[in-house]
């Protein structure tokens, strides 16, 4: 298999994440927070999502509200993402010299694929999109995640992560 480009890295994204945010709407919930998730090696994405009434169902919202590992959506639709799995796994691993460039490819696909998926409505339109707040998240978290939230989303579904639960940004400041 040749080496996957960033433009097929993000296509694969794309048809994974389609279907697997498609399913996750479909369970008639109220979402405020859809990310793909990533490591800071830059592994494989997979989904995590909050909706108003899983939080609801949380035994601690104030602590859940946007953390990605007690979400009980994290790895929704992982089924659809076998694809994207092969492509990564098909690319030069992280630690062969090239790491940042590597990462950056990795994660410049991951937010091209979300962008793309907001272009398609996926995440809806109008006011159902503006409460709504998307990323692609390095875990741990660090400040591109800010930084991704700032350029995917408009500012008015970020302004209660950017409060709280924004990383600063590298001037030390977080919006």
């Amino acid at each position: 298999m040749a080496v996957p480009t960033v433009d097929e890295l993000t296509a694969s994204v794309v048809d994974a994440a389609t279907l697997a945010f498609r399913k996750l709407f479909a369970t008639g919930e109220t979402f405020y927070y859809c990310v793909l998730i990533t490591t800071g090696e830059a592994l494989p994405p997979c989904i995590a999502a909050w909706s108003h009434e899983s939080l609801a169902r949380s035994d601690q919202p104030e602590l859940d509200r946007w953390h990605y590992a007690d979400s009980p959506f994290l790895d929704f639709g992982a089924e659809h993402f076998a694809p994207v799995r092969d492509l990564w796994l098909a690319r030069p691993a992280i630690g062969d010299g090239n790491w940042n460039a590597e990462y950056e490819l990795r994660l410049t696909a991951l937010e091209s694929a979300m962008r793309n998926l907001d272009s398609m409505g996926v995440f809806g339109s109008g006011e159902s999109r503006r409460t709504l707040m998307i990323n692609v998240e390095v875990v741990p978290p660090d400040h591109t995640n800010t930084e991704r939230a700032i350029r995917l989303n408009p500012p008015e579904s970020i302004a209660q992560w950017i409060a709280e639960a924004a990383e600063p940004r590298d001037g030390g400041t977080v919006a």
